[in-house]
This record gives structure tokens, sequence and C-alpha cells, in this order.
């Protein structure tokens, strides 16, 4: 992998001509490593916290669960999508890297409707609760699942040992957990699009210094008739 050949001899060494072997880049360098991408584990966490939450508070026969849960798995599928089609098209790459941090932005808005509509508190960018669920770094929707019913059930304490919380008294249960599990959403989503936004950037730069396929094409094209017997 990573576009690298083996040498000859366990020396590096080419039997005929004694020289060192240079390694070269192939033409389709190393790509597709997408689950080792932290965008794509907090997409895919996104993505079952959202299945799990529309389950519970969407109504199955409405449009916006079907959207929801959508938005969400195109967030996941486009990023893998993108780190396997990398190899032959950084164009491709950057495009569906981008329609992901989209799919992403649209599900935020479907969380923040969620919320506006039924007259819940959105959490503030500076909330103890975001920073209490980042540092937790949840790995599964069911380990956010357990973040939910204990800030519910006990609140958050601040520096001073004071329980605090962004979510109001109210007068059931069954609207408490709905505002903490989506402004939870909210939370990671951000967290998502951010590292998106990031490995939007370096892709970006990489395409602009490195070209794409077509371009190493070009290059080893050229190499093949500089060295027309290279191989022999």
């Amino acid at each position: 992998m990573g576009g690298r050949y083996g040498q000859n001899g366990p020396d590096g060494r080419d039997g005929q001509s004694g020289k060192a072997k240079v390694k070269e880049e192939g033409l389709i360098p190393k790509h597709g490593g997408y689950r080792k991408l932290k965008s794509f584990k907090i997409a895919q966490l996104v993505y079952d916290v959202t299945v799990r939450f529309c389950d519970r508070y969407i109504d199955k026969r409405s449009r916006t669960q079907d959207q929801m849960v959508q938005a969400a798995r195109s967030g996941v599928q486009n990023i893998a999508e993108g780190s396997k089609a990398s190899g032959t098209s950084k164009k491709t790459e950057l495009k569906l890297t981008n329609v992901a941090r989209a799919s992403l932005e649209e599900l935020r808005l479907d969380f923040e409707d969620f919320i506006r509509h039924r007259g819940l508190v959105l959490w503030e960018s500076d909330d103890p609760l975001r920073v209490s669920l980042i540092s937790r770094r949840c790995a599964t929707a069911g380990e956010v699942a357990a973040w939910v019913q204990h800030i519910h059930e006990t609140g958050i304490k601040d520096e001073n040992g004071l329980s605090t919380s962004s979510t109001r008294s109210t007068k059931s249960i069954k609207s408490t957990y709905p505002e903490i599990s989506a402004n939870a959403a909210l939370v990671l989503i951000g967290v998502a699009c951010s590292l998106l936004d990031r490995q939007l950037s370096a892709q970006a730069r990489a395409f602009e210094q490195e070209g794409g396929f077509t371009e190493r094409l070009y290059q080893k094209r050229i190499q093949a008739r500089k060295n027309p017997y290279r191989g022999i």
C-alpha cells in the first residue's frame, strides 16, 4: 500500500545494476482509510444518535423522520465515498466531502427546528453542558443516551460544586429528555462539521499543490518517455 513498490534484494538494491532502487509513488496513491478519520467516526455517531432520536421523538409517518435519518446517513456515506474516490479523483473527494458537510448542516437545522417548534431551550455556545458532553468522548449512541439520562437526573456541577443546567424546569420528563437529547445531537453535529471544515481545507490545499489523477498520469507519461528502457 501507499503506492510504493518492494525492492528486489534484501538490501534494497537492483540485482542487475547494483544501484539503489528509487522508491516511487504509484499512479494511484494510498486512499480509502476513511474508518480512521475522526470526521467519519463522529458522523457515524451522529447517524446512530439521529436514528435513536427519531425513533423516540419524531412521528414515524412524517417526512421529517426520513429526511433527518437520510441527512445523517448522507454525512457518513459521502465521507466514505469521497475517501475511496480520492485515489483517482481529488476533485470528486472534495465534492463528496462537501456534500457530507452540507448534509450535516441540513440535519443541524432540523434539530434546531425541533427545539424551536416545541419551545425548548437551545444551548448557547459556551454552555457547560456542551463542554461536558464533548469531554465525555462518547463512542456509541448508548453512551450518549447514558449521558443524557445522567444530565436529566443530576444536571452538571460547576467549579463551585453548584448544580447548573440549561434545561428549564418542566412539568413532565417527556419534555425534558427531548430537549437534552436534541441539544446533545447538535453538539455532536457541531464537532463533525468542524472536523469536516478542516478536512475540506486540507483537501483543497493538497489538490492545489499536488493536482489530481490527470496530472499524475501526465507526469508518469513524461517520465516514461524520458526513460524508455527503464525496468528492462
